[in-house]
């Protein structure tokens, strides 16, 4: 991990890392909490999802393409913003959005592992499954750049098929037509508009993952092309995929089923579709899934962390250990997302996991509209558009959290002055040192 190499990355690795990071988050641990939202409509609304990432997305390939580096986000940002508070506190938002969604993957390994066995979905088996596939991602990382490229891209093969099998056979199941492609009944009068919008920023958080290949720019085949079509590559993928799977349950399964096995829809959807192979075969899945997930955001925080260390934007001690900062960073990630794994839920994780990612959001579209559009030859009004669009996500998100769970809003607001407070007073020290 000391060195990584120009070009040791394919697109076919770029893309394997970046859907894998978003279907293994996006299909197991938020289609539930999404529905629950959104009702018969939650599979649109991974499409609508799919449309805003994809405007998100434009900043990011326009720079990326321009500048790519293995600084990722924090690298737009630095170019945008310079040296200061908000380069380094989005830059930290996002590094803790990415540690989050390993603590929600991490969880829903240990949910979905243990339908195999008779245990209560509130055992403290799922957080210490959770807790183990974290150190095992960690000892992978730890193998190096190629072990890391073999491994997500093999698993992401895996999930991908297995999904699209699970989906296909689930519409299969339930007699499938056309027809049923439309919401079987209509439930708009139960949800609120905000409600709506709630769900959409929950499924923008399953395409979050296409940001894990701008933090790789610097090692892809080909970064000035490679870096944006491997993110369009990814957010199809993972939009195709998404949507087959979330009509399938929809159609095997009632919204309050739905609902009820949140954490673990698919399987609940698998039980009358296939029987008990077919829970064998999707908590399979499911567990491939999470572990390349864990495996993909790690590798790509642990260079972004390491490259913000690099610039002197964080706080780094060695406490008095041997080796690289990226090593020192994969341990401080990994303690942090098993802490989260241990004294958190999966939709409590998800929200705040949302709310962090949508801030810095709006900071880089700001940023490249304010400061590098005219210089990566960037479209102002997609970058407004992108802008205004994380803006009405985000405040009806945290209406809906306000009147459903207002602990989310008060730990996602403290986190968020607590980092840009916290930069403030590190950047000022080191300017004084």
């Amino acid at each position: 991990m000391d060195n990584y190499k120009k070009d040791s990355l394919t697109l076919k690795g770029a893309v394997a890392l970046g859907t894998g990071v978003m279907i293994g988050a996006g299909i197991f641990a938020l289609l539930g909490q999404v529905a629950e939202l959104s009702g018969t409509l939650f599979p649109y609304i991974f499409i609508i999802g799919a449309i805003i990432s994809s405007f998100s997305a434009y900043s990011y390939i326009k720079v990326s393409n321009a500048y790519p580096s293995a600084g990722g986000v924090a690298m737009i940002l630095m170019k945008a913003y310079g040296k200061t508070t908000l380069t380094a506190a989005a830059s930290v938002l996002m590094a803790l959005s990415m540690i989050i969604n390993e603590s929600l993957v991490a969880r829903t390994f240990g949910t979905y592992t243990l339908q195999l066995f008779d245990v209560e979905r509130n055992s403290f088996w799922v957080p210490a499954l959770g807790v183990a596939l974290l150190i095992l991602a960690y000892i992978i990382n730890v193998s190096g750049n190629k072990v890391i490229g073999k491994t997500s891209q093999v698993m992401a093969f895996i999930k991908i098929a297995g999904i699209i099998v699970f989906a296909i056979g689930g519409l299969w199941a339930a007699h499938f037509t056309l027809g049923d492609v439309l919401p079987a009944s209509t439930d708009a009068a139960n949800y609120s508009a905000a409600s709506y919008v709630g769900a959409i920023a929950l499924s923008i958080l399953a395409y979050k993952g296409f940001t894990t290949i701008t933090n790789s720019g610097g090692e892809i085949t080909e970064p000035h092309k490679n870096v944006g079509r491997s993110i369009i590559i990814s957010i199809f993928i993972c939009t195709v995929v998404y949507f087959l799977v979330a009509i399938a349950v929809n159609s095997s399964l009632s919204i309050s089923d739905i609902v009820k096995a949140k954490d673990y829809s698919l399987v609940e959807a698998a039980r009358p579709a296939f029987g008990k192979l077919g829970i064998y075969f999707t908590v399979g899945i499911a567990i491939v899934a999470t572990i390349s997930g864990v495996i993909a955001s790690i590798f790509a925080v642990s260079r972004m962390t390491a490259m913000l260390t690099d610039m002197e934007l964080v706080p780094h001690s060695h406490l008095g250990m041997s080796g690289s900062i990226q090593k020192h960073m994969l341990i401080y990630i990994v303690v942090i997302a098993i802490t989260l794994t241990i004294f958190f839920d999966l939709s409590r994780i998800a929200s705040i996991g949302a709310i962090f990612y949508l801030v810095m959001d709006m900071i880089v579209h700001w940023g490249v509209f304010k400061h590098l559009r005219k210089d990566v030859k960037a479209n102002g009004i997609i970058l407004i558009t992108a802008l205004l669009l994380d803006l009405l996500v985000l405040i009806a998100f945290l209406w809906v959290k306000a009147n459903s769970d207002i602990f989310v809003v008060i730990v996602s607001a403290i986190g968020v002055i607590f980092v840009f407070a916290g930069e403030k007073w590190f950047l000022h020290w080191k300017k004084k040192e």
